[in-house]
């Protein structure tokens, strides 16, 4: 029976007044003197508690119920539940960080991701839905025959959904470390509890109302704020439409800073500090055996001149991080180079495309395109996105809750680019040129969680722009302590942001579980297999997977969006040339798209990898760093993995025997445009 829309909506209509009443009393409270800690521990563990409770309460042990929510959910509330399984950490914290770090060129992300829905709802969602099942390896097998295809699915199921966990783990990691004051680790495994709860009970159930829930809390915590910076700084409630106003003013202080005798000198010191660093690099190994020596000079005579304790502390510290090899050393020195570069460089107007000589132009340029085309075709693979589709009720509903999902989804990316000119403005014009004793509270509170730091390299006491390093990551949960706004809006920033990650985390975990317990467990392994025992081998692969994701996001291997960048590369490169020829083209054959998705896959992996790293220790792997084709960077690594897969399917299906004609009735079955309603 499908859920009735006006009784659901409803329940949500409640549950948002209460959660505005809940947000007004922790203002009223705040302002009789609550202390902030507990401000973010009411945000923290009141949201946690009710997405625990609907999780609970939908609860299921029905098979369909478990992986496609009975096939019941109506178009908007798809809608909902997609764009809070899409806007993940990466959308909420990261996307505005990205935008306020690189300004124009940051817009490939939202036409990227954005764009990809297009390719969803042309390409993809409707041909999914009509040819139901439960998971993308299972559309793979059925549409290639036997279990090569689907093995090949699920390795890179895994593969991609864990990298993309990893970073929504992350970003629960630093919400709870900065918001509630515990250590990162252990807010990891805080978080992972929330997830859990949804996920493991019910399923994709229990899942999508909690991501209906998630999505309204999120998307009220996303515009609150920069609705207040707005009206604070325009007198009008409108940041989308108001932004460009501060933007002008945003270009005034651009040149004011960048022709500030300081700031220039600062800029020089980092630059000398870049090639001091090469120097060494290119002098290894003696440079390293110079280099510790020194220190150890240095240490002595502190200590013969009683020199402060904390000076001395320093140097030591400086020796002992010092790498042991000349490989290490030439890594650890090749980041500090880089850093100091990144610092050293002239500041870019944040409206200025492509800035730079003619080649770097052109190589911005092509990282730009080869980003957005990316992005779009791993949105368009992405399993976790597309098995949404297999929840509403009929191919028109699958369609409709497309259109629903953009819409959702454009309420936040059109919000982005405010946020980041706010954030810049209010840096700009009140923190910039301040004195370093005397920087606000909030500086020390997001330093100790390893997000800004701050370096007064020419030793003036005042700080200018270069000095500071703010990770993208933190500009739109600090933006509320940087404007002055009362600490109740930063806890609900908080409590948006914690609903982005967990909503998407919960989608992951459930994509992974589903892919082994279901493609390979049953339909390998054991196809007699229980229903019960079945739902008892997913749910106790959701819960290994979600403690290793949790491990590898305790190491803090990469910014958010980077890592995100990464899965949707891999999400491309291994399933958008197999989905895509497999609906439109008849002659694809299994062994051409088995070939095109390994390589596809290895070819992103072997780019991805030896661009982004020298070295990867726990594999062994020293010195395996090259220089990017073309000058484009790791995050765009899919486009040489689409590519390669595209060119394979087709060219190892033309040399080889075509489908039977079976196969070629299911691809023509799944085309069918008219539907009946039950379908």
């Amino acid at each position: 029976m499908k859920p009735s829309l006006s009784r659901v909506g409803r329940y949500y209509i409640a549950y948002m007044a209460a959660f505005f009443s809940f947000i007004l009393a922790l203002g009223v409270l705040e302002r009789y003197g609550m202390p902030a800690r507990w401000i973010g521990y009411a945000f923290l563990f009141l949201t946690l508690i009710l997405y625990a409770a609907i999780g609970v309460a939908a609860r299921t042990s029905n098979v369909a119920e478990y992986y496609v929510a009975g096939r019941r959910v109506p178009a908007v509330f798809n809608g909902m539940a997609t764009a809070a399984d899409w806007m993940s950490a990466a959308s909420f914290m990261g996307l505005a960080g990205t935008l306020y770090h690189t300004g124009y060129q940051g817009l490939a992300y939202v036409m990227g991701w954005t764009g990809g829905f297009v390719l969803v709802a042309l390409l993809l969602a409707p041909y999914l839905r009509r040819f139901g099942q439960y998971t993308i390896p299972d559309f793979l097998a059925a549409r290639y025959g036997g279990n090569a295809a689907r093995l090949v699915g699920v390795f890179a199921t895994v593969l991609a959904s864990f990298v993309y966990v990893v970073a929504q783990i992350y970003g629960v990691g630093v919400i709870t470390s900065r918001f509630v004051g515990l250590q990162f680790e252990i807010g990891v495994f805080v978080g992972l509890a929330g997830i859990l709860v949804c996920s493991f009970l019910g399923g994709m159930r229990a899942v999508t109302w909690t991501q209906v829930a998630q999505y309204l809390i999120l998307i009220v915590a996303y515009l609150v704020p920069v609705t207040m910076l707005a009206y604070k700084a325009t007198s009008v409630p409108l940041p989308q439409i108001m932004y460009g106003r501060v933007l002008q003013e945003v270009r005034a202080l651009e040149t004011s800073i960048a022709s500030n005798p300081a700031e220039i000198d600062v800029r020089r010191l980092y630059s000398e500090r870049a090639q001091s660093f090469a120097t060494r690099i290119a002098g290894l190994p003696e440079s390293l055996v110079e280099e510790r020596r020194q220190l150890s000079e240095r240490i002595d005579e502190l200590k013969n001149s009683n020199a402060p304790m904390r000076e001395i502390l320093q140097v030591e510290r400086q020796r002992r991080e010092l790498p042991k090899t000349a490989p290490a050393a030439r890594e650890y020195w090749a980041a500090q180079q880089q850093r100091a570069v990144e610092h050293g460089s002239e500041l870019v107007r944040h409206d200025e495309p492509f800035p730079g000589t003619q080649a770097a132009s052109n190589t911005a340029r092509l990282n730009f395109m080869t980003l957005v085309f990316c992005l779009m075709v791993g949105t368009a693979s992405l399993p976790h996105v597309l098995m949404r589709y297999y929840t509403t009720p009929s191919v028109p509903e699958a369609r409709r809750s497309v259109f629903w999902s953009l819409l959702f989804i454009l309420a936040l990316y059109l919000t982005a680019p405010a946020y980041a000119v706010f954030a810049k403005f209010e840096i700009y014009g009140n923190l910039i040129g301040s004195t370093i004793a005397q920087l606000p509270s909030w500086i020390g509170a997001w330093g100790r969680v390893g997000l800004i730091s701050i370096e007064d390299i020419n030793g003036d006491g005042i700080l200018q722009l270069a000095e500071l390093s703010l990770n993208p990551d933190v500009i739109v949960l600090a933006t509320p302590e940087i404007a002055g706004l009362p600490y109740v809006v930063s806890g609900l920033v908080a409590a948006g942001a914690l609903a982005a990650a967990l909503s998407t985390a919960d989608g992951l975990l459930l994509t992974i579980a589903s892919a082994l317990s279901h493609d390979v467990y049953y339909k390998v392994f054991r196809p007699g297999a229980t229903t019960q025992w079945r739902l008892v081998v997913s749910k106790a692969l959701l819960l290994v997977v979600a403690v290793l994701a949790a491990m590898v996001a305790s190491q803090k291997p990469a910014t958010i969006l980077f890592m995100v960048a990464w899965a949707f590369s891999l999400a491309g490169a291994a399933f958008f040339p197999a989905l895509v020829l497999g609906i439109f083209w008849t002659r694809a054959n299994k062994i051409g798209a088995v070939s095109g998705m390994i390589t596809g896959l290895a070819v992103t992996l072997y780019y991805l990898l030896r661009v982004q790293f020298d070295t990867i220790p726990w594999l062994g792997l020293h010195g395996i760093g090259m220089e990017p084709w073309f000058g484009i960077q790791s995050t765009s690594a899919g486009v040489w993995g689409v590519a390669a897969g595209f060119v394979t399917i087709v060219l190892v299906s033309l040399l080889t025997p075509p489908p039977d004609p079976e196969t070629q009735e299911f691809v023509a079955s799944v085309r069918v445009p008219f539907l009946r309603r039950n379908e």
